[in-house]
């Protein structure tokens, strides 16, 4: 059976993308053909551009693990494919994946001959046997929705409206490590956090309402932590709720509400679902206690 394929970065998987995927399998359904996403190990700018740092909405496993809910997904290192015109990097396609007809994003462009004009693109694909089409640009109602928007909304600490264009919560993922301990003395325990992918953004320095998921241990015949979405807290299956904290240096400590254990060396995955306050200095150990109990409270008691 032939393929029909999208291409790109895809950082995020957003509502954008997965409207994108959405015409996709509606087209390959309508042409008895195959969805197969192609996508790349490492960002292309940090390969053209070598001083080139991205900020990431999602790991290379992230990506895959949403992505492959649309189709088939195949990554290739972008570096091995960068001198290839548009007219090359086709004649892959149609020779190594059978590729019939391809996707195009509204502004997706490819080929290191820079090609710019979608009758270009077709006009190239018709020489080899490949239908190119091109979708329209996705609005959410009055709203822009791009990775680089969700970059910002972040940046910002707007989580909410990160979660909205996402269509899902922002998460970062990473293994608890040993931090000072202040907040253990002052009867708030916090967990680390070491992001497991070092170029992932971090929202802004600010307080947040988080939700965590890790892996599960058994305590006393109960999974004491979350396994997948679920947590078993007194019968209720949902995930631990909890305050997570994020300095000015990109530090990420997360109090979780109600829990008691040992959590180092597990690795979590922390959902942001709404900003709490901005970063602020204390004059001493009361006035930080006063004020987490203050934060937390809001958490327990929103609005």
């Amino acid at each position: 059976m032939g393929q029909i394929a999208t291409i790109g970065f895809f950082d995020g998987v957003h509502k954008g993308h997965r409207y994108l995927f959405k015409q996709l399998n509606e087209e390959a359904a309508a042409r008895g053909l195959k969805p197969l996403i192609v996508t790349f190990e490492e960002h292309p700018r940090t390969v053209l551009q070598s001083d080139y740092i991205p900020k990431l909405l999602s790991t290379k496993e992230e990506r895959k693990a949403l992505l492959s809910a649309y189709g088939e997904v195949v990554m290739l290192r972008f570096s091995t494919i960068r001198d290839l015109t548009a007219e090359q990097f086709m004649i892959r396609l149609k020779e190594e994946y059978g590729v019939e007809v391809l996707l195009m994003g509204y502004d997706h462009r490819f080929g290191s001959d820079g090609l710019r004009n979608p009758e270009d693109y077709r006009r190239v694909g018709a020489k080899q046997g490949i239908e190119v089409l091109r979708m329209e640009e996705y609005q959410d109602g009055t709203q822009h929705v791009s990775s680089t928007e969700i970059r910002t909304a972040l940046e910002k600490g707007d989580v909410e409206r990160a979660k909205e264009l996402l269509g899902r919560p922002y998460a970062l993922f990473g293994k608890v490590v040993h931090g000072k301990g202040l907040g253990r003395t002052i009867g708030f325990p916090t967990a680390n956090i070491e992001p497991e992918e070092p170029n992932k953004i971090i929202p802004m320095a600010g307080v947040y309402e988080v939700k965590v998921k890790g892996e599960r241990s058994l305590v006393n015949g109960e999974w004491s932590l979350v396994i997948g979405d679920c947590s078993l807290v007194n019968g209720d299956c949902s995930l631990v709720k909890g305050i997570c904290n994020i300095d000015s240096q990109g530090v990420i400590e997360v109090h979780l509400l109600g829990y008691k254990g040992n959590l180092y060396g597990q690795n979590l995955t922390i959902q942001f679902m709404q900003f709490i306050r901005k970063e602020r200095q204390f004059h001493s150990l009361d006035e930080l206690q006063q004020q987490i109990k203050a934060d937390v409270d809001s958490s327990l008691h929103p609005g």
